[in-house]
């Protein structure tokens, strides 16, 4: 361990171990009904649990032996209400955890050191790289989009909580800390109903308000401090993106009208922190000739937020050259006092404009395919015979559209409801700016028709060919997509039509390549390498046909869905792939986890902007890989493909996670506006089962399939090959290969197999169980071996403490869901009726809670 990895576990022992024990003991003296006692028997419940699982037992024998020892209940009714009142319980615990490392944020991590703007700078003198950094940084930036994927449990007041909390517990303020905690006792945590689209949206900007504002101007600030001729203008280097509202894929809830009602709310929320940072200037520049601008200023930002109707062609260019007035008097005639304030404010408009975040449109691609057939059957803007057309003659009729279709001649609101958002796109750029939303992302596209179909889709709509300022984004997910996106997007760049378009665009073509489904497909080796090397494809393709490919990564919280060590993998990529910008999801608890907070964000920003700079910069042979290492991978990914698929195509895995864990209550939690599936077919299929609650079923079991199954098998055929030797080189030599082992061990810590190992005798699930826990412990070998240390996660001694601490708190809740599990799955098989059943389901889903925010990125 470094002297730098030891000071900061020390840090985190004190500032967050030592803190959370003597805060948590605050909570037994808190004025609520029982309290004290449901503390006091949650710890003996927790010691049960410890001492339950050394000696094999099940949760049904560890919980039935509490109450037989510790209590005098009889009643399932009494049992069941104590057992809520332990979720209630830790659920609180954990706010508490995670307000501590929210707290102790600076002092665990160093806020200068390796992977900030800081460390860059002094490299980049160093190195005398600095004419390098200014041409990378004119076109280079980081793009975050925020997405409302269900995996964010705290509801607003929860998370306003959270964040007061923390800076009280920074400020050591006891008597604030008190009051935090009595209020979050009496806070609720469950939501009593779905949130809307429109709920969803407002929930994330409170982050791009609270956070990102502060944070963004000042990564911008310190840019253009440290190397003040390297940022242009024109390119912020910091992008933010939003789906809430936009995201339509799955979620018939999503409408045009959703998708304008979010866009005016962004405009808004910008304009609101622009007002108060304005008002706050005025505080501080009362001198003669500044004062009128900024009062002009003012009364144009207050007319368009708070009088209704009275929304005017604002824009982000007059509010910019008002400022620059400021600046130039500011230096001229008043010695440059307060002009750091005045250049803060710029540097936030040039980020944030007037949309404050981009917001995506996102369908998926069937169902533009059924809008094009139902516009050929009753409008002749389409031939009648359109849907038997061949895919070429398809493409040549919808590039050929002049004039637009009714909407209102489609039948189904989903269709209509497609075509009404494209041109709602153009009302957002009216208001918000052209960056207010320009880009519509296919999911599921199999095909360069699938892109083009959009294309026509638009024409469609009312936008003309030479006016249509928006990106087609195509989304490949599956493996099998993946390797066709090398052929579907050559097809693309040939179609002279689409050439065009592009031209348009500034040949510039944005695909998107998803984590999640990739996984649920591949397994874990396999679809992080098929990523990769869909990347090598598309950025040779595009290269050839003089286009700039911008990758954008739909990233999820845990390993599985391509989060982890997220800024390792982006610093890994190499020459071979294209690295004009960095764009990625964050997802659920990913924002409260990592941009929870203004430090948390600016670290976490500078990170990114760190690896895809130094990438370009600075490369070594730790960066790109050859063509042995290539090889050695893909021999690793199939054989790891091999062993998944096993798992993948069992009969009886959809049954074990239907029956074990809790993936069938996941749509009554409440948490997120869009369907645990696509489609309203009955039975199961992985298919059309979303990736979220797949990792996210898994991580509650503690088993984490999803982070590492596979890899085991891979490093043992490598062994039996003779390989293991070149394996180790690439361990040592490959920032890539080594991250995805790294992330693989994040997985396998937040593993706990004696929580289900009562399944290995059952008898329907008991060959499955064996399978994933054999699985498991070979790859825990040969992890050992290949990295020399004997422990998960030996080289990040702060987020090995981290997640035991945390696995730690929640082993009641997963003790208590697996109870609940156990005693529906005895009623079900003896087809008994009991009231106590849908005590049992609500109790399994509120374990849900407390277990998915104690992991802070496991789904």
């Amino acid at each position: 361990m470094n002297q730098h990895s030891n000071r900061a576990l020390q840090q985190f022992k004190s500032e967050v171990g030592l803190r959370f024990q003597l805060y948590n003991s605050l909570f037994t003296s808190l004025p609520f009904h029982r309290i004290e006692k449901t503390g006091i028997l949650l710890s003996l419940l927790s010691n049960n649990c410890d001492e339950g699982y050394k000696k094999h037992l099940s949760p049904i024998r560890i919980i039935d032996e509490f109450f037989t020892k510790h209590t005098t209940y009889t009643t399932e009714k009494e049992k069941s209400d104590l057992l809520f009142r332990f979720v209630q319980y830790v659920e609180r615990q954990v706010v508490l955890f995670d307000a501590l490392e929210d707290a102790a944020f600076a002092q665990v991590h160093d806020l200068n050191g390796v992977g900030t703007l800081k460390h860059l700078e002094s490299e980049v003198i160093q190195e005398n790289k600095q004419q390098e950094l200014t041409e990378k940084l004119k076109e280079f930036s980081v793009r975050l989009v925020l997405t409302a994927h269900p995996t964010q449990f705290y509801p607003g007041p929860v998370l306003g909580i959270i964040n007061d909390l923390s800076r009280a517990l920074a400020d050591n303020n006891t008597n604030l800390i008190n009051t935090y905690l009595q209020q979050l006792g009496k806070t609720p945590f469950f939501k009593k109903k779905k949130p809307t689209p429109f709920d969803e949206a407002i929930s994330l900007v409170w982050y791009l308000e609270n956070v990102f504002y502060a944070a963004a101007g000042r990564i911008l600030s310190n840019l253009k401090a440290q190397f003040p001729h390297a940022v242009d203008k024109s390119n912020p280097v910091i992008r933010m993106g939003f789906w809430p509202g936009g995201d339509m894929d799955g979620n018939p809830f999503v409408t045009s009208e959703t998708t304008l009602q979010v866009a005016e709310a962004l405009r808004g929320s910008i304009i609101k922190c622009y007002y108060l940072d304005v008002r706050k200037l005025k505080r501080r520049l009362t001198f003669s000739g500044i004062d009128n601008l900024l009062n002009d200023l003012e009364a144009k930002l207050y007319k368009n937020l708070f009088i209704p109707g009275a929304r005017t062609a604002l824009s982000k260019d007059e509010i910019l050259e008002t400022l620059e007035q400021i600046r130039k008097i500011i230096i001229e005639q008043h010695n440059g006092l307060f002009l750091h304030l005045v250049n803060n404010l710029i540097n936030k408009i040039e980020v944030f404009g007037l949309h404050f975040a981009s917001l995506d449109i996102r369908q998926e691609s069937s169902i533009h395919g059924k809008v094009l057939g139902s516009i050929a059957e009753k409008d002749n803007v389409l031939p009648k015979d359109y849907a038997g057309l061949a895919d070429n003659d398809k493409i040549k009729t919808l590039t050929s559209i002049t004039r637009p279709a009714d909407p209102s001649l489609l039948e189904d609101p989903v269709q209509q409801n497609t075509l009404q958002a494209m041109s709602s796109i153009r009302d957002i750029q009216h208001y918000n700016g052209p960056e207010g939303s320009n880009r519509y992302i296919i999911s599921q596209c199999n095909s360069a028709l699938n892109a083009m179909e959009v294309y026509g889709l638009l024409l469609l709509s009312g936008w003309k060919k030479e006016k249509l300022n928006i990106d087609i984004v195509p989304l490949f997910e599956t493996v099998d997509d993946l390797k066709r996106a090398g052929e579907i997007m050559s097809t693309l760049y040939k179609d002279p039509v689409y050439k065009q378009h592009l031209a348009l665009r500034k040949n510039r073509q944005t695909i998107m390549l998803g984590f999640s489904d990739g996984t649920k497909d591949g397994g874990y080796l396999m679809a992080n390498w098929s990523i990769y090397k869909a990347k090598e494809e598309l950025t040779k393709i595009s290269r050839e046909n003089q286009v700039d490919v911008i990758f954008f990564d739909g990233r999820g919280g845990p390993p599985s869905r391509g989060g982890g060590k997220t800024h390792k993998f982006y610093a890994s990529m190499g020459h071979n792939i294209s690295n004009k910008e960095i764009q990625l999801t964050i997802q659920g608890q990913t924002v409260s986890s990592n941009f929870g907070i203004i430090e948390a964000a600016q670290y976490n920003i500078e990170q990114l902007l760190n690896a895809g700079i130094t990438n370009e910069l600075f490369s070594t042979k730790l960066f790109t890989l050859d063509d042995k290492e290539e090889d050695l991978i893909q021999e690793l990914a199939e054989s790891g493909y091999t062993a998944y698929k096993e798992l993948r195509d069992h009969p009886y895995l959809a049954d074990y996670l239907l029956q074990v864990s809790p993936l069938r209550f996941y749509s009554e939690t409440n948490i997120g506006s869009r369907p645990a599936r696509r489609g309203v077919a009955s039975g199961l299929s992985l298919k059309d089962l979303r990736a979220i609650p797949f990792a996210g079923s898994w991580s509650q079991l503690k088993q984490n399939v999803t982070g590492y199954f596979g890899v085991g098998s891979a490093l043992q055929q490598m062994e039996k090959q003779g390989k293991f030797t070149q394996i180790q080189q690439l361990y040592k030599n490959s920032l890539f290969f080594k991250t995805l082992l790294d992330n693989c061990e994040m997985a396998m810590m937040k593993s706990f197999f004696p929580l289900t190992s009562f399944l290995s005798k059952h008898k329907q699930f008991g060959e499955i169980w064996q399978l994933i826990y054999n699985e498991y412990e070979l790859t825990r070998q040969y992890l050992s071996k290949l990295t020399g240390h004997h422990e998960l996660m030996a080289d990040y001694p702060v987020d090995h403490l981290s997640i035991q601490m945390r696995e730690r708190i929640v082993l009641p809740l997963v003790t208590i869901q697996q109870y609940g599990l156990t005693r529906i799955r005895e009623m079900d098989e003896q087809l008994a009726q009991s009231p106590m059943k849908a005590v049992y389901e609500k109790l399994v889903m509120r374990c849900s809670f407390g277990i998915i925010n104690a992991g802070r990125n496991s789904a």
